[in-house]
């Protein structure tokens, strides 16, 4: 267009020619056009756009679904139960019975666990170990499990840990348990396991029942071992999570031990480690400890794909010390830094169990208002 009183030599009634390739313009008698399209055509056209939009539908649900995370929103949370000082181990009732985890170990009563020292409390903390006197224990080795008298079904459980068993043919946990003669169906929390030398960190695993998988988005800094919590998958591994080897063993007692915080809820189960040096104010306040100011869990097992109500009822504490068993003594398990076989370690080296005893400042149970 030229400026001032002149016109354009483009008008109307002389529209420019386009090609073939003008964007805008299909000439008619193309097969392009779809003037020209046959029956076949059509339904390739259709079918093609159902498709199209089926695709950005299914993957507009499945990125929904797998980004779906639940909102832990905070919780007020009171004391509500507290195991510590000298009387620590009343509020535990002692098992005795043939070890589920076909451990070579024999779980002996209160009365006999005391006579023994195998477990003891002072008002400072409390002691449960594996008995280190028995030469010659050829039918397996003394040793404690307890089990809280009370059941939890949702809560704050705070784990004051001042030392980790460890050693050749241990097997020791820190967990939260269901009804033994149900198993799983009241499901299982391992909040605290390792085996034999424990120096491949904390692993902390749940056990349940079929329909409870841990495959969404999970916001964690631990490492995922596995991700169906059913016992019937792979020889009952369950849905673990490891930590780093700072987490349990000889590395974790050289630093003080430090505190597990695992929470119960409808939300999810969530567990958080603090070394002795990092234990957040409010726990060690010990009024209204808060989770929401906590940061990322070492592990996260939230409801989105696993009905966190159902699977985990009627949870009881239980700490212990198996000796080999269904998990460390597996040949390929024990052979990873201890000789021999598991049986015969546990039977002829008494003096070898010295590191292998629990040692807790308390265990804190906190309920939210409801």
């Amino acid at each position: 267009m030229e400026k001032g009183n002149q016109i354009s030599s483009f008008t109307r009634d002389a529209p420019p020619a386009y090609g073939f390739d003008d964007p805008y313009t299909t000439p008619q008698g193309s097969s392009w056009h779809p003037r020209n399209w046959g029956k076949k055509t059509w339904i390739g056209v259709v079918l093609g756009a159902v498709v199209l939009i089926v695709v950005i539908i299914v993957g507009a649900v499945v990125g929904v679904r797998n980004n779906a995370y639940p909102s832990y929103s905070r919780l007020n949370y009171t004391l509500e139960d507290d195991y510590s000082g000298s009387t620590f181990f009343d509020n535990f009732d002692y098992f005795t019975g043939f070890d589920p985890a076909h451990g070579f170990v024999h779980y002996v009563d209160q009365p006999g666990s005391e006579s023994l020292n195998l477990t003891f409390a002072s008002a400072n903390s409390a002691i449960l170990r594996v008995d280190t006197t028995d030469t010659n224990a050829t039918t397996g080795r003394k040793s404690a499990r307890i089990s809280s008298k009370k059941q939890y079904n949702s809560g704050l459980f705070i784990f004051d840990v001042l030392n980790s068993p460890y050693g050749c043919s241990t097997w020791p946990a820190l967990w939260l348990y269901g009804d033994q003669d149900t198993w799983p169906l009241q499901g299982e929390i391992d909040v605290m396991e390792a085996v034999n030398l424990a120096n491949t960190g904390n692993q902390m695993t749940l056990h349940t029942t079929e329909g409870c998988k841990m495959d969404r988005k999970r916001k964690q800094t631990g490492k995922t071992l596995a991700k169906d919590c059913w016992n019937q998958t792979d020889s009952n591994e369950g849905c673990g999570v490891q930590g780093s080897t700072a987490t349990f063993g000889q590395e974790f007692n050289q630093n003080g031990g430090g505190v597990y915080a695992t929470e119960l809820r409808s939300d999810g189960i969530r567990m958080w480690f603090f070394p002795r040096n990092a234990i957040p104010a409010d726990i060690t306040a010990g009024t209204s400890p808060d989770p929401s100011t906590w940061g990322e869990a070492l592990s996260d097992f939230p409801k989105t794909d696993c009905d966190i109500s159902k699977h985990f009822t009627n949870q009881s504490i239980i700490a212990n010390i198996d000796l080999c068993g269904d998990f460390a003594g597996q040949a390929s398990v024990f052979s990873k830094g201890c000789s021999g076989t598991c049986s015969d370690f546990v039977a002829f080296q008494a003096s070898s169990f010295q590191t292998a005893f629990w040692e807790f400042k308390s265990f804190k149970v906190y309920s939210a208002a409801t």
